[in-house]
């Protein structure tokens, strides 16, 4: 593997610091608590759409798409896909409520329905699952800055929370924003860049899938990375479903209901001077997100014909196979996007998208972050101590937070290095959907008809049955159904029974 040249840190840096400086610069915006975490209701359509593409489009939908796309092919455009189509239904469906809804949280939102009990339940179990995704970003930028840097896991992780810290912080709501704009520029001259790239170096898509062809049906390699048996090419690398329908239609499902039920991107709604101007910014980032994805799984599928992991030669030298000659050896498949960047791209444009990655991933981390720590200090915090409420106490109390918050997760991702990033996205979004969307639903548009014990039950019920389906049952399709089911049982039986107490008191 190539190292670092002088035009690749020109490149990295220049592109840190411009980010750095738009996180000053934002940061002058910020007067106020409301400032921070809404941007002061004053955003563009463009500033709704960078700070909702700033953190969705992040580790996960970059790094972990060409991670996922090294094993398993187009099955990787779930996450970038579903982003996109959670956006669309965001802004047709959900942008106008939330704003007439009067709230600065979506679990206020659940609050004044169904009473504080259900808020603070929902705000632990959403802050677990945003956590999940806060350790997906630094997974992602631990895994960029081994890649670049000759550094330990430890200081790489602590390195991307200092920046992450220093992202968000200052600026909040207007430094996710303005940074996410600038971020979306560079992200998409480093996509069309990369896709090109790939496409003459592979010459074409024949030329790429006949490459894996040879690769892995024509060496010992092919076995030692699962491809086996009535297994082909084709199927493994070209299908939407390859990892099964269930697993992969329920991935896109985590990713709808998990934008629809993220505090991170309710805010960017909130954040728009007009009903007009959030909806245009979501709509923006459903049209902007899954092309992208399109980039990142082509760098996955060529890196897959040129490189082998380090589990995979361990394999074969188990097998007593040799191990195919001019393959990059990689770590972690998670290093896969920064190495085709690396010894693909030329020198210069390789470290801007270096940098451009780096800031991909801090932004999704920060924001993630700040979503977070909005639902803790407004949620449980300021119930437990008035005097949060404070704009400058609020600020400051919300700030410590993030920097809590960004900790912990170095400590976990540490615990945790070779998990798979997606598969952490995919969770997080999923846990999220199943705390929030069906009471918040409810508040919305079934105001007074269903009691809120019901509400409450489904909010403890829905996330713990998908972490049970995941860790502790073999279910033959993704744990979220099982989780949504569950919740909308009973929710269903609740609004049964809310009409049987009308009708009763009616009839009396």
């Amino acid at each position: 593997m190539q190292q670092l040249t002088p035009l690749h840190v020109v490149g990295l840096l220049a592109t840190i610091a411009l980010i750095i400086g738009i996180g000053i610069y934002s940061g002058r915006k910020v007067k106020s608590a409301a400032d921070f975490s809404s941007g002061g209701s004053r955003a563009g359509a463009w500033i709704v759409c960078g700070a909702i593409m700033g953190t969705l489009v992040s580790g996960q939908a970059t790094i972990g798409t060409a991670q996922l796309a090294f094993s398993f092919g187009m099955s990787a455009w779930w996450f970038t896909l579903g982003s996109g189509l959670g956006c669309l239904i965001l802004a047709i469906g959900f942008a106008a409520p939330y704003r007439r809804s009067g709230c600065s949280t979506l679990l206020q939102i659940v609050s004044k329905e169904y009473g504080p009990r259900a808020e603070s339940l929902g705000s632990i179990f959403c802050s677990i699952g945003i956590f999940i995704s806060v350790v997906a970003q630094v997974l992602s930028a631990t895994a960029l800055l081994i890649t670049i840097f000759p550094i330990s896991h430890l200081a790489a992780a602590l390195v991307s929370i200092a920046l992450m810290a220093f992202y968000v912080i200052f600026g909040g709501m207007w430094g996710a924003g303005m940074g996410g704009v600038a971020k979306l520029i560079l992200l998409y001259v480093s996509s069309i860049v990369g896709g090109i790239l790939v496409f003459g170096l592979a010459g074409g898509l024949d030329g790429l899938m006949e490459t894996l062809q040879n690769l892995l049906t024509g060496t010992s390699l092919g076995q030692a990375a699962g491809i086996t048996g009535d297994v082909t090419i084709s199927s493994r690398f070209t299908s939407l479903i390859a990892r099964g329908a269930s697993k992969d239609i329920g991935s896109g499902l985590s990713l709808i209901l998990g934008v629809l039920s993220t505090q991170t991107y309710a805010q960017a709604i909130w954040s728009g001077k007009t009903d007009s101007a959030a909806r245009k910014g979501a709509l923006l980032s459903a049209l902007l997100i899954p092309p992208i994805g399109i980039a990142c799984i082509l760098i996955g599928l060529y890196m897959r014909g040129h490189c082998i992991t380090a589990d995979e030669v361990a394999a074969l030298q188990a097998l007593g196979q040799a191990v195919p000659d001019g393959l990059i050896r990689l770590e972690s498949t998670a290093q896969v996007f920064p190495v085709f960047v690396v010894n693909f791209m030329p020198k210069l444009l390789g470290g801007i998208v270096l940098g451009t990655l780096f800031i991909t991933v801090v932004g999704g981390g920060s924001g993630l972050a700040l979503g977070m720590a909005s639902i803790l200090v407004t949620d449980i915090f300021a119930r437990k101590n008035p005097k949060i409420k404070e704009s400058g106490t609020n600020l400051k109390v919300t700030r410590g937070t993030i920097m809590v918050i960004l900790v912990v997760a170095v400590i976990v991702a540490i615990l945790v290095p070779g998990a798979m990033i997606n598969d952490l996205g995919f969770l997080s979004m999923g846990l999220r959907g199943a705390v929030v969307f069906l009471p918040m639903c409810g508040g919305l548009w079934l105001k007074g008809k269903i009691p809120s014990r019901f509400a409450l039950a489904a909010i403890i019920a829905g996330p713990i049955a998908v972490l049970v389906g995941n860790f502790l049952l073999n279910l033959p399709f993704d744990a979220l159904f099982f989780g949504m089911a569950v919740c909308l049982v009973i929710m269903a039986v609740g609004l049964a029974a809310g009409k049987h107490n009308q009708a009763s008191l009616s009839s009396h």
